[in-house]
């Protein structure tokens, strides 16, 4: 078991994504697949369907100071092709199995709310299973709200139907 201590911020740093930290991110995904409280998705998929799935700004990735090593992520994808929906994006959150609990989330969280109002995004929002406590209370300490509860939303490839807890947060600095 690992320790649930806080990481220092000296120990890591919060940068742009780049195309070559994308194995990483892949890795770092595919865990939370296999943890099964993440996503529906059954694969991490290639750069090319990752990058034009995404927006292009308030890509992030933490990174530890000494190896460099990628630790985490967040990114932003737009939920409309509708101009009058161009402030509003779906934030992917994740941080590595290892690393879990100690501070990267808030860390990310705080650069990629700062990001996204700095390119206009008034509201995000994410779906998240209900078994997520901690994505659940990382959002909701950061100012998201819970506006819905989708039951029997997806179905997983097992054949299990799962449930999904909307949540919101509205920006204070973007003009709405």
């Amino acid at each position: 078991m690992f320790s649930r201590e806080r990481l220092d911020s000296k120990l890591f740093r919060i940068v742009p994504m780049e195309e070559n930290d994308y194995e990483s991110v892949a890795e770092i995904f595919e865990q939370g697949i296999r943890g099964g409280n993440a996503t529906y998705d059954l694969g991490a998929s290639d750069w090319a369907i990752w990058d034009d799935k995404h927006l292009k700004h308030s890509r992030l990735v933490v990174k530890l100071t000494e190896t460099n090593a990628v630790v985490g992520w967040l990114a932003l994808s737009g939920v409309s092709s509708r101009a009058v929906f161009a402030g509003v994006a779906e934030l992917s959150i994740y941080v590595h199995q290892d690393f879990v609990g100690k501070g990267l989330g808030d860390a990310l969280l705080i650069h990629g709310i700062a990001s996204s109002e700095d390119h206009g995004v008034w509201t995000l929002q994410s779906g998240i299973f209900p078994e997520n406590v901690g994505s659940v209370r990382l959002h909701e300490k950061h100012g998201f709200r819970m506006v819905g509860y989708r039951e029997r939303l997806g179905q997983m490839q097992s054949g299990e139907w799962r449930d999904i807890v909307l949540l919101e947060r509205r920006s204070t600095r973007v003009g709405i």
